[in-house]
């Protein structure tokens, strides 16, 4: 059988962990509690970021936890996280590969080039984050992807602990799906994106997009969402709006395995969300470049 792609996971190094403890304002970490704006404390378990059961699978792409705030602070202050984050992600064995991040209170398009060139798989933003054309273009220079993941989440008083989770993260990938499909895949129309959870569900308000004067949505080989925190009655959903070529794995949340065998969406979507589509996000025209993100040598 063929082995998966996992284009979704978050591993913190011993080098980011303490690049976070050296901090004493959000995000930081006291121990093992993590500290945000707009979160309650949340006691992070060790062993989600010790070893992990990789087996059956050809590459898994970690990334900078977005919701943590870290790209969109001061640079003096995001980039020394992003280097450790950088730094640690680049010393994991296989088969880990990792996402790129960059700071976003200053754009620096020259950096990322340079980060991207050490063997990154693409660049991952927060859903905040407006695209930028410059670090775009510095992407479709080298065929990379980019991956939309949900940020920073406002501070809300008196809200239980699943809220961000089910109310900013989603409006804020909606709001991002909306943006890059109207405003943005028409300056970059090569550019292969994937949106984390499935968009928030965003594809699936199509007929009222049509109905509020929005058109009807075009058919775009080079748009992905993956799956994290959703299972099989939401994955069937979305591969009946968009189809079963734009939806990709990645497992960062505790459904995330519940469709492997194929209940629900058959074989053969579980056989291209796993294996097809993942190569095609990462791999476009270019089949090498699954090889550059594993490290290896052609």
């Amino acid at each position: 059988m063929a082995v998966s792609i996992d284009v979704h996971q978050h591993l913190w190094t011993s080098s980011f962990v303490d690049a976070l403890r050296a901090r004493a304002t959000p995000p930081y970490l006291d121990g093992w509690t993590l500290i945000l704006d707009g979160e309650p404390p949340y006691e992070v378990d060790p062993a989600d970021h010790a070893d992990r059961d990789t087996t059956g699978l050809e590459l898994a792409l970690v990334s900078l936890s977005s919701p943590l705030g870290i790209e969109s602070l001061p640079p003096e202050e995001a980039w020394p996280l992003i280097d450790a984050y950088h730094e640690g992600a680049l010393k994991l064995p296989e088969p880990y590969g990792a996402w790129a991040a960059t700071c976003h209170s200053e754009i620096d398009p020259d950096r990322l080039a340079a980060d991207l060139d050490r063997g990154f798989a693409g660049l991952q933003i927060p859903a905040t984050a407006e695209p930028d054309d410059r670090l775009l273009e510095v992407l479709t220079s080298r065929d990379l992807p980019l991956f939309v993941h949900p940020g920073r989440a406002a501070a809300e008083l008196d809200r239980p602990g699943w809220w961000p989770a089910l109310v900013p993260y989603v409006q804020q990938m909606h709001a991002a799906w909306h943006h890059f499909r109207a405003v943005v895949r028409p300056r970059h129309p090569r550019l292969r994106v994937c949106f984390a959870l499935l968009a928030g569900l965003a594809p699936l308000h199509s007929e009222r997009l049509m109905a509020r004067g929005g058109g009807r949505g075009q058919v775009d080989p080079c748009l992905f969402v993956e799956t994290s925190s959703y299972g099989p009655r939401a994955i069937d959903a979305i591969i009946r709006e968009l189809g079963i070529d734009v939806v990709v794995n990645g497992s960062d949340a505790p459904y995330a395995t519940a469709f492997q065998d194929g209940p629900g969406i058959g074989q053969a979507a579980a056989h291209a969300i796993r294996v097809t589509n993942p190569r095609r996000l990462l791999s476009g025209d270019d089949s090498s470049h699954i090889s550059r993100a594993l490290g290896r040598k052609e």
